[in-house]
């Protein structure tokens, strides 16, 4: 089969007018699920059984269900409920883009709050032992000792992550949203030519990812000092052959 060159940048430069709600989509649930992961990971950390618990119910409904199937229930089931209908939630809730982003949120909380908590239990217990022999408690604690080693230790894993939610929001084309794959599985239903707008939408996401990747392994650079190869002093230099 010859590869129709034209039709491939035609459908690869209409395909790019979905990036931005990709992305939105992308941003709006990274941001959101992170703010609820650090929330249940903080629970889950707790030696309050009634916090573990229900962290533990969410994570595991969360992470044993579909993303698929949490979107279908969200768009198409909270309509069900009568006083949700008639809530301020409603109009909200009513549309495409916000239920697609709610569940990609929620997905998400359940699988970067397992990744924030192990970064919280890498960090040494006697390290915060000793911070807290020399005064240092709650939130110094967290900011000075805790969290910066915790961070180095969740990011190759948050990446990861951040790499699959820009993947999954591939799955909003199926409630309307007109992002990188709605776009192609509209083209698809007008040209009958799959191949071609799939190899495109598949060079878009390599791209993104691509991108986010490279992100990561800078902030990973620029936060681990001791990784980074020790700089040459002019009196280690060899010194040049006199010709």
């Amino acid at each position: 089969m010859l590869i129709d060159f034209p039709f491939l940048w035609e459908s690869f430069t209409a395909l790019l007018k979905g990036i931005p709600l990709t992305l939105q989509l992308t941003a709006l649930s990274v941001v959101t699920g992170g703010v609820l992961a650090v929330l249940l990971a903080l629970m889950r950390v707790s030696n309050k059984w009634w916090l573990d618990l229900p962290a533990q119910f969410y994570v595991f409904v969360f992470r044993g269900t579909p993303l698929l199937v949490q979107i279908y229930i969200i768009y198409y089931g909270i309509s069900q409920f009568p006083e949700l209908r008639q809530s301020w939630v409603w109009p909200f809730l009513r549309q495409a883009y916000w239920c697609a982003a709610l569940a990609l949120a929620l997905n998400t909380a359940a699988y970067s709050a397992e990744i924030i908590r192990g970064g919280l239990l890498s960090v040494p217990a006697g390290q915060i032992e000793a911070a807290r022999a020399t005064g240092m408690s709650g939130f110094l604690l967290m900011r000075r000792i805790i969290f910066p080693q915790a961070l180095r230790q969740m990011l190759p894993g948050y990446s990861n992550e951040i790499i699959l939610m820009v993947k999954s929001t591939a799955l909003a084309s199926t409630v309307t949203l007109m992002e990188v794959t709605g776009i192609a599985a509209k083209l698809i239903s007008q040209s009958y030519r799959p191949i071609e707008l799939f190899i495109c939408a598949g060079a878009i996401y390599l791209a993104l990812n691509f991108i986010v990747a490279r992100l990561f392994a800078a902030l990973e650079y620029a936060l681990s000092p001791e990784r980074r190869p020790a700089p040459v002093s002019a009196a280690d230099k060899p010194e040049k052959a006199r010709a």
